[in-house]
């Protein structure tokens, strides 16, 4: 007997017998979860010592010339055409032009390959796209969203038959047919496995002949694009109860293309999401009959809908709802900045306010990272990778880090941005915020079920190995197996174990790092140690608690939380390189990470706190969590940060990335003007307050001159256009309140009592 037969018989054996005991075998739907997708550098993470070599390694983010020349032709072109305060308040839909200009010049075929009639755009590009439009418009954004994320469109490229792609894919990337998918339901929100929405195989009428298909009754909402759309993409659950198909009656959740024009379906009614006038609405369909042919994929796709929609989504959810985010927060930064410069309070601008340089700091740093995690997503998706566990930490983190943001802008712009009008530029895409929190998977659920849930599994180098294991049949291969891959984890949990225990009592000094990274290998050693600690802590929190971890859901969201502020962070340091280590960016990296290794430190804390084995997290926290604590970003540093939205600097133009230049709305242009000229006069300011004179004193002693003197009344008067904020007369708010009466005549004046006698 050899010593791997001793050990597999006399110690992995009676293991073997408690895991497959103890731990839930895979339903089919976390099968499909699972398999749907891959992991990338969130393994790397998971292993506890990162190779920063392959993250250096992934291509910088680049555009085709036609992709750039799109985004500054058309796609700027839209935004001119689009205003939100009038959509959402007066015509409660985009103008008809803008519908049109959408189809023909392919805003809802970017994914769609080029033989088809698309234009085959890389993720990036689709992504820079949506960025931009979201700049100026939400509702327009949606809009061409939608057709480019989880749909018809996206569903038939992976799985479609070579027929379908073949009939639908034109039509829908010239906007002949305008798709919207319908998944969420009463029953059935983020559980998409409770819908009794049903697809019942019968024989029916189609085209004049009798076939075999599928007799459709659904109820959906929140469904965008339906109150317009032609064709619907339809999930449901699909039963076969006279054997027509085979002896399976519950055949499963099936995915369909139904056309909104047959006999039982009905759209048209419209909800309105947060007050934004994108089309959206609740869709029904009764005894709605469709032929097998318009499953997506056809009849050899029927029930495997729930993988299709998750490896759907492992792209969608990676792109849209960051792009947008990307946008808000880039529109906070940029406003927020000029606006703290050119408002005074008692004679100096708010943006030299400690309180208001917090929020400052907070508001470029978060658009650097967030932007960079969003470029990083796209250049892997673009290498043809499927990002499930990415996607779901770009989808939650992103739109969680939009809410920040805007909240530090309104704070910020304090009354400026809670009067509505023409001129507000923060308010219509603040009161939207919780769209992007809610749909493509509620972020509460994302975060507390899906990062670590799927990510520890998927990104772990050993435990779905494990798990696979355990799923064999048979004893004696299932038994062999799992001694190969258990032996293989205890090997990895030792040598985690000292290097965390190292890292962390060195202050990560030995750390790996790459070469010639200068400035930033400091941060670089920083996160190996806290990799190191993070997958010491996941083995033991999988050790303790085994399969109950599922139900631990606040201990799994904060691993996930550790692990997103990990990816958000390398991100931003693969940015930082990209762009050429630009030094006067380095501020921004630097509050990045401490800001990082702050949250990721309090968020491993709570995790050792709440462990059931306290034995667990006493160990774990003499190995990981020495006494010092990451304080997060200096004042100093802070100040710096602050520095570079509010004053004139390159960094200021990187964060927005031309976002506003040319289709910026009226109250945007208002401030960059005032901005611009309150820098320009600061000079002439500073020689007046040295002077101890007033403005007309010193044009008067002649300190300056006539020149000068009109340049200080325009940017006085351009920071009086920003500092005012709408307001509207009795017969301008009719229109949008059609309730609302008319003012009425004023009265004649009373005559004198003389006159009346």
């Amino acid at each position: 007997m050899t010593l791997r037969h001793f050990r597999r018989d006399h110690i992995t054996k009676p293991i073997h017998r408690w895991a497959r005991g103890a731990l839930p075998s895979l339903s089919e739907t976390e099968a499909e979860a699972l398999n749907a997708g891959e992991v990338w550098w969130e393994a790397e993470l998971f292993s506890g010592n990162p190779d920063w070599r392959k993250l250096q390694q992934v291509d910088a983010p680049r555009l085709t010339d036609e992709e750039q020349a799109f985004i500054d032709g058309p796609c700027r072109k839209l935004c001119e055409m689009v205003d939100d305060w009038k959509v959402n308040r007066l015509t409660a839909d985009l103008p008809g032009d803008a519908w049109q200009m959408m189809r023909d010049d392919g805003f809802f075929g970017m994914i769609i390959p080029k033989e088809y009639g698309g234009l085959g755009f890389s993720a990036l590009a689709h992504s820079e796209v949506v960025r931009l439009i979201s700049s100026r418009s939400l509702v327009a954004a949606v809009t061409v969203m939608v057709p480019n994320s989880l749909g018809p469109g996206e569903l038939l490229m992976q799985f479609g038959t070579q027929a379908q792609k073949d009939h639908w894919l034109p039509r829908l990337a010239d906007g002949t047919e305008l798709p919207a998918f319908g998944l969420t339901s009463e029953e059935a929100g983020s559980d998409a496995a409770a819908m009794v929405d049903t697809g019942i195989v019968c024989e029916g009428e189609w085209e004049g002949k009798t076939v075999l298909g599928l007799r459709l009754n659904w109820s959906k909402r929140y469904i965008t694009l339906s109150p317009v759309c032609t064709v619907l993409g339809l999930a449901f659950k699909m039963r076969d109860p006279d054997g027509l198909l085979g002896e399976t009656e519950d055949i499963g959740i099936t995915c369909a293309l139904v056309p909104t024009h047959l006999d039982g379906v009905e759209i048209g009614r419209r909800h309105i999401p947060a007050g934004q006038m994108f089309q959206n609405g609740p869709t029904t369909g009764t005894d709605v009959f469709i032929p097998l042919d318009n499953i997506i994929g056809g009849s050899d796709y029927a029930g495997k809908g729930w993988m299709m929609l998750m490896s759907a989504l492992a792209a969608g959810r990676g792109i849209s709802l960051p792009s947008l985010s990307a946008a808000a927060s880039a529109l906070a930064a940029h406003t927020s900045g000029a606006y703290a410069r050119v408002r005074q309070q008692f004679g100096i601008p708010v943006s030299k306010f400690g309180g208001v340089q917090e929020s400052l700091a907070r508001l470029a740093a978060n658009a650097y990272a967030l932007d960079a995690a969003r470029q990083l997503t796209c250049v892997g998706l673009d290498e043809g990778r499927a990002l499930a566990v990415i996607s779901g930490i770009m989808k939650s983190n992103a739109t969680y880090r939009m809410r920040d943001a805007l909240n530090d802008a309104m704070d910020i712009h304090s009354g400026k941005a809670v009067i509505d009008g023409p001129n507000n530029y923060l308010s219509e895409i603040y009161k939207a915020v919780p769209i992007g929190i809610t749909v493509e998977g509620a972020n509460i659920l994302t975060r507390s079920l899906i990062i670590f849930g799927q990510g520890s599994i998927r990104a772990h180098p050993h435990i779905l190995d494990e798990m696979q294991s355990l799923e064999i049949e048979d004893g004696e291969e299932s038994l062999d197996a799992f001694d190969r891959h258990f032996w293989a984890h205890v090997g990895h949990t030792t040598r985690t174990l000292f290097r965390a225990l190292g890292r962390a009592w060195t202050h990560g000094l030995f750390a790996p790092a790459p070469k010639d990274t200068g400035a930033v290998r400091a941060i670089y050693r920083r996160m190996s140690r806290w990799s190191a600690a993070f997958a010491l802590v996941s083995d033991f929190a999988f050790l303790t608690l085994g399969g109950g971890l599922k139900q631990r859901e606040m201990i799994s969201a904060r691993l996930g939380d550790v692990l997103s502020e990990l990816y958000f962070l390398s991100a931003t340091l693969k940015r930082w390189e990209d762009e050429g280590c630009q030094e006067a960016d380095l501020p921004l990296v630097r509050f990045t990470a401490e800001t990082a290794f702050e949250k990721i430190s309090k968020s491993l804390d709570l995790v050792l706190a709440n462990l059931p084995a306290r034995w667990a997290g006493w160990l774990l926290r003499a190995v990981t969590l020495p006494k010092w604590a990451s304080r997060g970003p200096s004042d100093t540093l802070t100040e710096e940060c602050a520095d570079l939205i509010s004053e004139r600097t390159p960094t200021r133009e990187r964060l927005s990335g031309a976002l506003f230049h040319g289709c910026a709305g009226e109250g945007i242009v208002k401030l960059e003007t005032a901005f611009d000229l309150v820098i320009d006069c600061a000079p002439l300011e500073k020689r007046l307050r040295k002077a101890d004179m007033s403005q007309q004193q010193a044009l008067d002693a002649g300190k300056i001159t006539e020149a000068e003197n009109d340049s200080l009344n325009a940017m006085k008067s351009a920071v009086q256009q920003v500092v005012a904020v709408d307001d509207f007369s009795r017969d301008e708010l009719a229109a949008f309140f059609p309730g609302l009466k008319p003012s009425r005549p004023k009265r004649p004046a009373k005559a004198s009592g003389k006159a009346a006698k």
